[in-house]
């Protein structure tokens, strides 16, 4: 009984490490719990910066081979004349610079996780050598004659369309189905900006008080409305970068702007959109034991008032409703589902 215990606890701190609360999440740490005891592949599909990295470590954590080494490769990053070396291993003089044996990450990670990242830029002829390890066990160093047995998982991950590489002929299809035993979506920032709040308090969770930046509201609501290409990667930098600039400052919408690169813009005089929600003071978002503030209520309500505001100047138009938001139609439109918001136009 107290191992059962324990695995629970573990599997739950692991989980939480993965910061969120947005449906997205949930259900990625839902399927993360389900599929890390199984020792069968398991490729994670998602954008640059969501995370992937840490979700495959969280899979190799939780499962039965926690105690063997978690080794990592980013298969984009290495030379391609010396990625079979760096997976492989090879033996003393099999190649120029080959001084002394070495092994490969496959060895390195015997009995654990072998996770390979950008597994999309894995070059043609690598594929076909890493298809007939998976298939068979073996690995042969290079400049080798004998075969050596590895007990292997592999969690490979990539930001590209694999579908469209294999019909490009860049990706062979065979290796595909075999790394995609469980294909598993990691979402991007966009598509769960509810979780920004506390992952910024996650990022700052180490910083001093006096050394933390603070964001009001408009701040916010700011950060929200990005469409964040780097994902969590690029949330995490701009926190740091608040942090440098602003510590234990209140940040507003005009320093979020900043912080993201963009200039501060003009509306039309006819269009003041940033003038829907009159300024929210220190004191009135100050928790106490009587009025505690709920801060995902403030946003979504402040939010919600923007969209039904630019729909009536817009005239319903939803097009010139995103334009005077600076949102993408497509986003717009989402969020307006979100809320239950009707509009035809």
């Amino acid at each position: 009984m107290a191992v059962a215990v324990k695995s629970t606890r573990v599997s739950s701190d692991v989980c939480q490490s993965i910061v969120g609360q947005s449906d997205a999440i949930n259900l990625l740490r839902d399927m993360i719990s389900r599929v890390a005891s199984a020792s069968v592949p398991v490729l994670l599909n998602g954008p640059s910066g969501s995370g992937k990295e840490m979700v495959a470590r969280a899979i190799h954590t939780m499962s039965d081979r926690a105690a063997k080494p978690f080794v990592a490769i980013n298969c984009g990053a290495i030379p391609v004349d010396l990625i079979e070396s760096e997976l492989f291993g090879h033996e003393k003089g099999s190649f120029t610079g080959a001084t002394a044996r070495r092994i490969g990450r496959f060895e390195e990670a015997d009995g654990g996780t072998l996770f390979l990242d950008e597994i999309g830029d894995m070059r043609f002829d690598m594929q076909v050598k890493l298809l007939r390890v998976l298939e068979e066990g073996l690995i042969t160093r290079v400049g080798g004659n004998g075969t050596i047995r590895v007990n292997v998982r592999i969690v490979s991950a990539t930001h590209q369309d694999l579908g469209a590489a294999i019909d490009h002929g860049r990706f062979r299809e065979d290796l595909y189905f075999r790394l995609g035993v469980i294909p598993l979506d990691v979402p991007g920032l966009s598509s769960r900006a509810e979780d920004i709040p506390l992952l910024i308090s996650h990022f700052q969770r180490n910083a001093p008080q006096t050394g933390r930046a603070r964001f009001d509201p408009s701040a916010l609501s700011r950060l929200m409305e990005h469409e964040w290409p780097g994902n969590v990667r690029e949330l995490r930098n701009v926190v740091e970068r608040a942090c440098v600039l602003y510590p234990g400052e209140m940040i507003g919408a005009r320093e979020a702007d900043q912080l993201l690169g963009r200039a501060p813009q003009r509306l039309p005089r006819s269009l003041p959109v940033l003038q829907l929600v009159e300024p929210v003071s220190a004191s009135a978002l100050a928790p106490s034991a009587s009025m505690p503030v709920d801060l995902k209520m403030l946003l979504e309500t402040m939010e919600l008032e923007r969209i039904q505001f630019a729909l009536d100047t817009a005239d319903g138009v939803i097009s010139e409703a995103a334009r005077l938001l600076t949102l993408k139609r497509t986003t717009l439109i989402e969020k307006m589902r979100k809320y239950g918001v009707d509009r035809t136009c």
